[in-house]
C-alpha cells in the first residue's frame, strides 16, 4: 500500500509541474518557419541570406533543443507549443 501511495504521489507532481518550452533564438525560429514550408537547407539559406552550412548548425542546435531527430517532428513540434499556425488546407486542388 506504501508503494501505491508514493507512485500515487508521484504522478500527482509530475502532473502540475509545468515544463518551460525551449527558447530559440529569432534565427532559429526563422528557420524552423522555413521548414514548416517545406523548404530544404539550400533554399532556407537562400531566403535568408546566410550558408547552407550555418543553417546546417541551426537546424542541428534547434533539433537539440526540441529534443528530435529530423526536421518534420521539429516542426511538428514547433505547432504543437503553440509556435507555428497548421498549414492552410487546399480547398483549390
Amino acid at each position: 500500500m506504501h508503494f501505491a501511495m508514493d507512485l500515487h504521489d508521484s504522478l500527482d507532481q509530475q502532473e502540475y509541474r509545468r515544463v518551460e518550452p525551449p527558447r530559440l533564438t529569432p534565427t532559429q525560429m526563422k528557420v524552423l518557419c522555413c521548414v514548416h514550408s517545406g523548404l530544404l537547407n539550400k533554399q532556407i539559406a537562400y531566403e535568408l541570406g546566410m550558408a547552407e552550412a550555418t543553417v546546417k548548425v541551426h537546424m542541428t542546435a534547434l533539433m537539440r533543443k526540441l529534443n528530435v531527430r529530423n526536421r518534420t517532428q521539429a516542426a511538428i513540434a514547433a505547432r504543437n507549443l503553440g509556435w507555428l499556425r497548421p498549414a492552410l488546407s487546399r480547398a483549390a486542388d
